[in-house]
């Protein structure tokens, strides 16, 4: 996708922040967008902004068969999606592990992650059935490769699991289906409190970048070149971990799950 005309896009959480941001540029291209949120007011207000571009449907993630109906309600608009972003996610449920309420943890993952889950499960089997191409991209976050903020270890978790989920979605899905993780740093939304989120980057500035990425169906949609330090901080101690205690050595692929595998499976033709 070069541009976004005559196309339509699901976002998930898009009446504030990432989601938004990403919708009015995709309007900008030539593009149509359904919005789906909880926050029907939001909604609102988002709608009479956007006009005719815009379709909005109150949706709690968590919930499948509100999904459910979204989907039905974006394929019945223009007939068709091409992309879909579940964005979708909040913050919250802070403190040391063993202080946290499991129960409030158990909460968070069921919009952070199963939230995510549902969105890929209703809407993937969608754009497969289409006759043209299409993509799905999960909104993941820097702290899907490293713990960015202290003491918030069910987001962690949660955007560790939607990392894994996005992989190994990749992996079922047909050639004219992409799937790819959408890694925010530290971006100014209504994630957290103002005080805090303002010193991230502009939203506006934040889909100005990543938006070409989603068109050219990046794997991995990134935006703070300094989470790679972050990053590199954690692999580079795995990496240690290996040529210390588990070295490459001659015939070690007779343990590799996918070398096994790929020697067990029958070649086509």
């Amino acid at each position: 996708m070069s541009d976004f005309a005559g196309k339509v896009a699901v976002i998930t959480g898009g009446a504030s922040g990432i989601g938004l941001a990403i919708a009015r540029r995709l309007v900008e291209l030539g593009g149509e967008v359904v919005l789906a949120d909880r926050d029907a007011a939001a909604l609102a207000k988002v709608a009479g902004q956007m006009g005719d571009s815009a379709r909005t449907q109150v949706c709690d993630m968590s919930d499948l068969a509100q999904v459910e109906e979204l989907a039905d309600v974006a394929l019945g608009w223009q007939g068709h999606v091409d992309l879909v972003l579940n964005n979708a996610g909040v913050g919250g449920v802070r403190g040391k592990l063993w202080e946290v309420d499991p129960q409030a943890a158990r909460d968070h993952f069921d919009i952070n992650f199963w939230g995510v889950w549902n969105g890929c499960r209703v809407f993937a089997p969608l754009l497969i059935a289409q006759d043209r191409l299409g993509a799905l991209y999960n909104t993941g976050s820097e702290n899907s490769f490293f713990c960015a903020v202290p003491q918030t270890a069910a987001y962690i978790s949660a955007k560790h699991a939607v990392l894994g989920l996005t992989e190994s979605l990749r992996e079922d899905l047909p050639p004219h289906v992409h799937a790819g993780l959408i890694l925010p740093g530290w971006v100014f939304t209504p994630l957290g409190e103002e005080r805090f989120m303002k010193f991230g980057m502009d939203v506006g500035d934040f889909a100005e970048i990543v938006v070409p990425q989603l068109l050219a169906n990046a794997r991995f949609v990134v935006s703070h070149s300094y989470n790679k330090v972050r990053i590199d901080e954690r692999m580079d101690a795995l990496a240690a971990a290996f040529a210390e205690n588990a070295p490459r050595e001659e015939g070690d692929e007779a343990h590799d799950v996918r070398t096994v595998l790929a020697a067990l499976t029958p070649r086509e033709g």
